[in-house]
């Protein structure tokens, strides 16, 4: 029992430590965000300059609307395409499968980099102007993989008689797919689509290799302001981190009142 007791506290300290070790970051870039000095490390004063000089910082602007719309377009066609790609994997023959996961995978397990030059190497044998156009291609490309895999546990999960009985009871396969099949999936599709622009937001090495003509996001951005002090790094990073903390939160607080009301309904009808 001592040693049960033991190993329990030793989990305990390890789990708050590791907390520590990814939060204690955050929290000290958001207080120096509000730092009057440009110094990043020294407390001279609230102040919200960085915040205005963010502002102000037109190119920092034009690479979080690239960003943004990028990282948009990218999320929807890659979870339209993804999931209709998953739902005709679920039908397809295991040996067709087989393959087609397989390919999907290599994104996925590959490194970074190689995905890259991979890119990098194909728009300039096919002479394609980089820009914004290759590196939305780019993240639509290994954003699909994602979808795919979050979609098909939900398919597989998913009775197939359901769908034989919609076409027998006249529905067409549209209307099978858009009435029965879709919202029995919607919580993989709206995983994968998270994680998808999680992706595309966040993408450094694939979006550095794959842009030209002075179209940044807001990863590559970061890379060039970190070869200067500049404290409006900060700044941005603290309403990232407040924009995904309540998304996050609308996310999660959906559901949960979604089921407080159905219990409520249910109650009443009783």
């Amino acid at each position: 029992m001592v040693g049960v007791k033991k190993s329990n506290w030793l989990a305990r300290i390890a789990i708050v430590l590791t907390l520590l070790f990814f939060y204690v970051p955050i929290v000290f870039l958001i207080v120096f965000s509000f730092n009057d000095s440009r110094s990043l490390t020294v407390w001279q004063g609230f102040s919200l300059r960085w915040y205005k000089a963010m502002l102000q910082d037109k190119e920092l602007i034009e690479a979080v609307k690239n960003t943004v719309l990028i990282a948009g377009i990218a999320t929807v066609v890659s979870t339209f395409i993804g999931t209709i790609t998953a739902i005709g994997l679920s039908k397809s023959k295991r040996i067709i499968k087989d393959i087609i996961l397989t390919v999907n995978d290599l994104p996925i397990l590959n490194p970074e980099i190689v995905t890259a030059i991979g890119m990098m190497l194909f728009f300039s044998t096919f002479t394609i102007s980089k820009g914004f156009i290759t590196l939305l291609i780019a993240h639509i490309t290994f954003c699909i993989p994602y979808v795919i895999l979050s979609v098909l546990p939900k398919l597989r999960s998913l009775d197939p008689n359901i769908a034989e009985a919609a076409l027998d009871l006249g529905a067409t396969p549209w209307q099978t797919l858009k009435k029965v099949i879709v919202p029995e999936i919607w919580g993989g599709i709206i995983a994968g689509a998270l994680i998808a622009f999680t992706m595309s937001f966040d993408d450094f090495v694939i979006s550095y290799f794959s842009t030209g003509s002075g179209v940044k996001n807001i990863s590559i951005m970061f890379y060039t302001m970190t070869k200067r002090i500049n404290p409006t790094i900060n700044a941005l990073s603290t309403i990232m981190v407040v924009v995904i903390t309540a998304t996050l939160l609308v996310i999660n607080l959906i559901p949960l009142l979604k089921n407080r009301g159905n219990k409520e309904k249910t109650v009443e009808g009783y």
